[in-house]
């Protein structure tokens, strides 16, 4: 199979995760560091990446490095080569040499959850979007637009209307909600009139960059929970949406799906509608790609043997059993 180590590196929106690991699967690293979304993280992406890479790489000889993947959100189309010179920077100022390769967050995502090459990845984080892959290829793909036009379902998505809701419910043109008490809580707003803590939800939220709104999106789960009209509403929204998002990618028959981000992996109403929904379409259980930057790594190992990951490799990045989720 080859000696050497490998890099496998997840840039999310809100954080960027490293993993390095022996080509057998064996993990000897891990490092993170800050968000490395150029459309919402607010942060530079080469400095996140950075920190991610010197983390992973505390003691491991650098020089063992023989390949690595890079994914981030916002990688594709024309901000491929944007991405790819960021995270080359950073490659280059923690030191590493060997072949570095960049893609998108989607296949980063789908080769955490299964080492097969045909499926459908589902995701719903900080963004949203569904991705059909066959041959290890992207095939295609719906939404992941972007909190401002697109994310359909996302922790951002959800988030926002929320907000929209405690605002609505605060000056009267909407119904009450524990959705008030939980925003001033998570945006530190103090105790005020109506009006005075409505403007300043609206300074507190607009002082954020728009990633870190998703951070509000397991109030509303919770809220849900506890029969909060409001909060099951745009719940039970967010499940339709990303349903939806599904469906129109064509999954064939018995697909294998991959579940991805912090609304779908994070137990609460979403997740367990978007489940029962996608088992009723398919008939087959989804797994769940707990680990991005390990699924990074397990595609470099293929880059370097030229050939899909075992199953039991797979297994051992991942730490999920074999064909389980």
């Amino acid at each position: 199979m080859g000696t050497g180590m490998v890099i496998g590196v997840d840039a999310g929106a809100t954080t960027t995760r490293c993993v390095v690991a022996t080509v057998d699967g064996t993990v000897v690293g891990r490092g993170a560091g800050g968000g490395a979304n150029r459309n919402s993280s607010g942060g530079e992406v080469s400095a996140s990446i950075e920190t991610a890479l010197t983390g992973a790489l505390r003691s491991v000889d650098r020089a063992a490095i023989t390949a690595g993947v890079l994914g981030a959100a916002g990688s594709s189309g024309l901000g491929r080569d944007a991405f790819r010179a960021e995270a080359g920077r950073a490659w280059r100022a923690a030191g590493l040499t060997g072949e570095m390769g960049t893609v998108t967050d989607l296949e980063v995502a789908f080769a955490a959850g299964t080492p097969d090459r045909d499926g459908v990845l589902l995701l719903a984080g900080t963004g949203a979007l569904a991705a059909r892959f066959a041959g290890g290829v992207l095939d295609r793909r719906c939404d992941g637009y972007g909190w401002l036009l697109g994310d359909e379902g996302s922790a951002v998505w959800i988030g926002v209307r929320a907000l929209r809701a405690v605002l609505a419910a605060l000056d009267g043109r909407g119904e009450p909600t524990v959705l008030v008490e939980a925003a001033r809580t998570h945006f530190r707003v103090p105790p005020a009139d109506p009006e005075e803590a409505a403007q300043g939800l609206v300074a507190a939220t607009f002082a954020v960059p728009p990633a870190l709104l998703g951070g509000f999106a397991p109030a509303v789960s919770a809220a849900a929970e506890q029969d909060d009209a409001v909060a099951a509403r745009i719940c039970a929204a967010a499940t339709g949406r990303l349903l939806h998002t599904f469906d129109r990618v064509g999954p064939p028959s018995a697909a294998v799906v991959v579940l991805a981000g912090s609304v779908l992996l994070t137990p609460g109403p979403i997740a367990r509608q978007v489940r029962a929904g996608l088992l009723a379409r398919t008939g087959v259980q989804p797994r769940s790609a707990l680990d991005g930057a390990a699924g990074a790594a397990a595609l470099a190992i293929s880059r370097i043997t030229g050939a899909p990951v075992a199953p039991v490799i797979h297994a051992k990045l991942t730490h999920q059993e074999p064909g389980r989720e």
